[in-house]
């Protein structure tokens, strides 16, 4: 059940979301604990989106109540989405969609070592790329693209020919010498990225598509499945284990969770 301001949401209060796709998000994984990792920096991005996106204060602390709300008697792990819009939206006036509601669905957790992900580049820049919103037909088309050409997902490149950003998460690589770099590239900027940051060493440098293609270790990340290894990037195929890798797992796995 999807609940909007505490509420069950209705077909009429989903229409305009429906319609519009003008909104922002979050997506959390709640671990066996109860516990969030990262929630700070998820509510973090929930108010710098909304000041973005509607021009006004999230109350992150009502955001809090409200998934503690939803999540209790619920089984766990799962995890759940927050969606923040305005039922009133008007594509002839968007700015006056000023009063925006949150919207937590909840749905069941997938595993957090899901197997190697075999990735087509794509010609895609989102709009706006630091907000998490819900503008996503562009990085469905272009995953549905790579679906049909056999692959698992799309990897972005930029119009300047450099590495960005996956579909829905963040990529990473791992140097010949162990470095693990992040493209500099404007991207969404990822909770699991930015944990593993805080405890990694690493480097932000530009990357073309075959440079890429010339590193030992490429890898996604982001709050459901944590750190997920790519095992080819088109037709060149990609080291799938490696103890850098191993490296950034185990440190993610141990970081604790929040409590709501």
């Amino acid at each position: 059940m999807a609940t909007l301001n505490e509420k069950p949401a209705t077909a009429d209060d989903l229409l305009p979301l429906a319609l519009t796709s003008y909104a922002h998000f979050t997506s959390m994984r709640v671990g066996e604990d109860g516990r969030i990792r990262g929630l700070t920096l998820h509510m973090e991005r929930l108010v710098r989106d909304s000041k973005a996106v509607f021009g006004v204060d999230l109350d992150a602390d009502a955001v809090r109540d409200q998934v503690r709300q939803t999540l209790d008697g619920r089984s766990v792990p799962c995890t759940v989405r927050v969606t923040i819009y305005d039922p009133t939206v008007n594509m002839a006036h968007p700015a006056e969609a000023d009063q925006p509601g949150i919207l937590i669905t909840v749905r069941p957790a997938g595993t957090l070592a899901p197997p190697p992900l075999r990735a087509m580049s794509i010609p895609y820049e989102r709009d706006l790329p630091e907000v998490k919103h819900c503008g996503l037909f562009g990085a469905l088309h272009a995953r549905a693209t790579a679906e049909r050409a056999g692959f698992d997902d799309a990897l972005f490149i930029g119009r300047d020919g450099l590495l960005s950003e996956g579909g829905t998460w963040n990529v990473g690589l791992i140097d010949q010498d162990g470095q693990v770099i992040w493209p500099q590239a404007p991207v969404l900027p990822g909770v699991t990225m930015a944990l593993l940051k805080e405890r990694v060493d690493h480097r932000v440098a530009a990357v073309t598509l075959e440079q890429a293609k010339q590193m030992p270790v490429a890898f996604a990340t982001n709050t459901s499945i944590g750190v997920r290894s790519l095992s080819c990037i088109d037709g060149t195929n990609l080291r799938v284990e490696h103890p850098v890798l191993s490296r950034l797992r185990d440190t993610y796995l141990s970081i604790q969770g929040e409590a709501l």
